[in-house]
């Protein structure tokens, strides 16, 4: 389980030692590009927590309404941050799509309940804040995708507003964490098993309504067995309980080039 649960190890381009530190410049290198070439607000509060804050990446001509991407960074819910997290802003800005990388308390100071929450306070935040959105994309990248899953599984009741939610990207995502209590990952973590368990989305999914977004489950050919099994699996419970899913296989990357390739105009997945 180390072994698999460790996507540093199944890159065929680096080694498990140089590929973090690689993934780190690209995605910074990405983001600084981004604010160079938007209309741009970062740290906006949507809560009253020090990692409560949202970058936005307004869309090149933002008269009238417009959809909006939410980015949701992965990391293993103990690092990255939304800070090097607009890499994907340029090819969507261009084409009338905001751009919003959320931040959220990662561990040992964040832990899984509340991480899941604030993802859904920032949801309910945007819709509040900005009558304009005109649909929202969530995309969540492996941690950041378990993050995103969570949402789908969110009963809206409680928080007064129904985020219009068009579709849902999950690339290279952890949707059954209960493996991970087996791993260095819940080190910082300190994940119990009913906290695995209540913040799985494999174990909380939910009839589709008439009215339920497309879902979209990236996986990369570089990921481990474990990561593609998780995404298959999740998959097949989606469309089980009548989700519309389609699981894209994407060939040549690994669990990290999957999503900084997002800054590409014609790469596959940011074509979709």
């Amino acid at each position: 389980l180390e072994d698999q649960y460790s996507p540093s190890r199944w890159s065929p381009r680096l080694d498990r030692d140089t590929i973090i530190d690689a993934h780190l410049a690209v995605t910074a290198a990405g983001t600084e590009r981004a604010r160079a070439g938007a209309q741009i607000l970062l740290h906006v509060p949507y809560g009253n927590g020090d990692g409560e804050k949202l970058d936005i990446y307004f869309p090149t001509d933002p008269s009238g309404t417009f959809p909006v991407l939410v980015y949701i960074h992965g990391g293993y819910w103990q690092c990255l941050s939304k800070d090097n997290s607009g890499f994907a802003a340029p090819p969507l800005v261009s084409q009338g799509v905001a751009v919003v990388a959320v931040g959220y308390d990662t561990a040992p100071k964040g832990h899984m309940d509340a991480m899941v929450l604030q993802v859904r306070r920032s949801l309910v935040f945007l819709v509040e804040r900005y009558p304009r959105i005109r649909g929202i994309y969530l995309c969540g990248h492996s941690a950041g995708a378990h993050l995103a899953a969570m949402v789908l599984s969110t009963d809206w009741t409680e928080f007064q507003v129904v985020p219009d939610i068009k579709g849902v990207v999950l690339v290279s995502g952890v949707y059954d964490l209960e493996p991970i209590l087996h791993t260095y990952v819940n080190d910082a973590l300190n994940m119990s098993w009913e906290v695995a368990q209540r913040n799985s989305p494999m174990r909380h999914v939910t009839p589709a309504v008439p009215a339920a977004c497309e879902v979209l489950l990236a996986v990369a050919q570089h990921d481990s067995p474990e990561f593609r099994r998780q995404s298959q699996e999740y998959s097949q419970a989606l469309r089980a309980a009548g989700w519309s899913v389609s699981l894209l296989d994407l060939a040549g990357v690994d669990h990290f080039d999957v999503i900084e390739k997002l800054s590409e105009d014609s790469y596959v997945l940011t074509q979709v």
